[in-house]
């Protein structure tokens, strides 16, 4: 393993590395017997627990549960520790290979892998006897077999059913395979108790009443999805670039279908930034909306990563429950949200189709639509949605603009290299926005395509830091000042918020200390919420990838794809939709960017949610 650097260390919070103290010391030198990085310690100890030194003794293998180690560097490790015992087809090699296999798949968003596709991804990294390897990873309890039938194309000829086909299996990570478990069977149960909230003439008329009371006409399209959402238990509202205007009717009209009918409404959206923006549209009615969005965090009262206040236990109180930006949700948080909606609620997801899905594993807005087990329903763009949604459907349609716009609200700036792509980025966030657009730099937001290289978030986020605040790193690299990437759900804030790190004394109010005892850092959120949070949740955000800006949206974007990024359609359309005023495209990727544009038209994964639902 020392012959092949370069593993990805996951940071481990303070807390956890001062209690591990003697379990890291052990499980350094298992490491070190065997040719591993002494700095695995530390993670191997967060994801193993204190015996990790004696686990990895006896099974090499267990490195694999640190998602940097790579199975060739494992194997390596399994030769100097076992000699001649380290055969490829050894069952221990299989249980953490499947495991391993599973969690890279996670990182890729898919929930579950069929079984023939983990048999066949097992047989080609040397796994001869299948079955064994399985069967050991179910035994050790981190990964679950689902078994699924497909639904019968035809019925039942002459009352005889015949014999039963056999089931497709399915295998997930447990916590993934769980999750997507709980937020299928809650959805049903959602639909199977709910009751209308008004008749259909009455959603209308009421729908009609508050946009006359908004100085608007109610448009057809956003009259049938509000009848929608007062008889349906669940339902998605699709929308595509431009329908700002139209989603903002949309939620005023279903806060007076909920007022009216006494059951009231929850609205949530991605992050703090996502429900800023959400409550600036309503604003921009011109009148009393009567809601108002916070993020699915607070709304669920998150206390941390995956622990919310809100569950079946204290549900949400509302009877309809909105969550704009759906394409975001990833099964976890979904099954959190179902679970904390009482029987009877009606929810409604509004989502983008043409969107990447969410960051996390997942595809829940895109699986509800393809399970046809929920109603559907289109809100209609706006009249003049302006030059950036113009773009963005063109994007939608397979089509990449390579020339901008006439009045520069978008610009392509085209790069040689990944390194070149990189320098024009700093000139447009330091220079050329701020001052041709009038847009200050805190409005002016990159988000890249890929985390690594040259282009990547991780290297232009190290070029903004020396260029905007450059300091020690009083806070895990961090300094009060610096713009920050929230990565974890806390009390407060939630995964994907942009912020500034401030420092709080102990009476709350904030300074600009560089690490002082009494202090603790706390992020400034869009709306001037100050949350305490753990600076293990936090990296810089100058940059941010695509995926991690899904939800955002920001005065002026610099989207930068350098050439090394594997875009596709979703990748770019996202990108593009996180612009409100202005979009510089950093093109170094040359033709195969519009190529990508064309021809990878989604990124499909691998997920249970509709098959879960077509059975109920």
């Amino acid at each position: 393993m020392s012959a092949t650097p370069g593993a990805e260390v996951p940071p481990v919070p303070p807390s956890q590395a001062a209690a591990g103290g003697d379990a890291a010391d052990r499980a350094r030198a298992a490491l070190e017997r065997m040719g591993a990085p002494a700095a695995l310690a530390e993670p191997l100890v967060a994801a193993l627990g204190p015996d990790a030194g004696a686990e990895v003794s006896a099974d090499p293998w267990r490195l694999l549960a640190l998602g940097g180690v790579t199975l060739e560097q494992a194997d390596f490790c399994a030769r100097r520790a076992l000699g001649d015992d380290a055969s490829p087809d050894d069952p221990r090699r299989g249980r953490a290979l499947a495991g391993h296999l599973l969690r890279r798949a996670a990182r890729e968003g898919h929930t579950a892998l069929e079984e023939p596709r983990l048999a066949a991804a097992l047989r080609s990294a040397g796994v001869r006897s299948v079955e064994p390897a399985l069967n050991a990873a179910l035994d050790d309890g981190d990964v679950m077999l689902f078994e699924m039938f497909d639904e019968p194309d035809d019925d039942f000829e002459g009352g005889d059913p015949g014999e039963m086909p056999d089931p497709d299996r399915w295998y997930a990570l447990t916590r993934l395979g769980l999750a997507e478990q709980d937020l299928g069977e809650g959805l049903v149960r959602l639909g199977g108790t709910s009751e209308p909230i008004m008749d259909s003439a009455t959603a209308t008329e009421t729908a009609e009443a508050a946009a006359e009371r908004l100085g608007a006409r109610l448009d057809p399209h956003t009259a049938a999805a509000l009848v929608t959402v007062a008889l349906r238990g669940v339902c998605v509202l699709q929308h595509g670039a431009g329908a700002d205007r139209a989603i903002a009717h949309t939620l005023a009209c279903a806060a007076a279908i909920a007022a009216e009918s006494e059951v009231g409404m929850a609205l949530a959206a991605p992050t703090a930034q996502a429900a800023a923006e959400l409550n600036g549209m309503l604003a921009g009615l011109g009148g009393d909306a009567g809601a108002a969005a916070v993020p699915l965090a607070s709304l669920l009262e998150a206390r941390g990563p995956g622990v919310y206040g809100r569950n079946s236990e204290r549900p949400i109180e509302a009877g309809l429950v909105v969550v704009a930006g759906a394409m975001w949700l990833d099964v976890e948080r979904a099954a959190a949200l179902v679970d904390a909606c009482a029987d009877g609620t009606h929810l409604v997801l509004i989502a983008d189709p043409a969107q990447a899905p969410s960051a996390a594993p997942g595809s829940v807005a895109a699986d509800l639509v393809a399970s046809r087990t929920v109603h559907v329903a289109e809100l209609p763009q706006d009249p003049d949605p302006g030059p950036l949604a113009d773009t963005a459907a063109q994007a939608a349609g397979g089509v990449l603009e390579e020339g901008g716009s006439p009045g520069r609200e978008v610009v392509v700036v085209p790069a040689e290299s990944a390194a070149a792509a990189a320098h024009r980025a700093m000139q447009l966030i330091t220079d050329s926005i701020p001052r041709a657009l009038e847009i200050p730099v805190e409005g002016v937001q990159i988000v890249t395509a890929t985390r690594r290289g040259e282009a990547g978030a991780d290297a232009l986020n190290a070029a903004c830091k020396e260029r905007f605040n450059p300091g020690p790193g009083a806070y895990g690299g961090l300094d009060p000042g610096d713009r920050v990437l929230v990565t974890a759900d806390g009390p407060g804030y939630a995964a994907g918020d942009v912020g500034y790190l401030r420092v709080a004394d102990d009476g709350g109010g904030t300074e600009g200390g560089t690490g002082e005892a009494g202090t603790a850092p706390a992020v400034e959120l869009p709306g001037g919420a100050l949350c305490p949070v753990d600076p293990a949740h936090l990296r810089h955000g100058w940059a941010v990838t695509v995926a991690a800006a899904h939800g955002g949206r920001w005065p002026a974007v610099v989207a930068v794809f350098p050439p090394e990024a594997r875009a596709s359609r979703p990748q770019v359309y996202t990108a593009l939709t996180t612009a409100r005023r202005h979009l510089s495209l950093v093109q170094a990727a040359g033709p195969a960017l519009g190529e990508a544009v064309r021809e990878n038209a989604a990124l499909p994964r691998h997920t249970r949610l509709a098959q879960i639902l077509r059975e109920g």
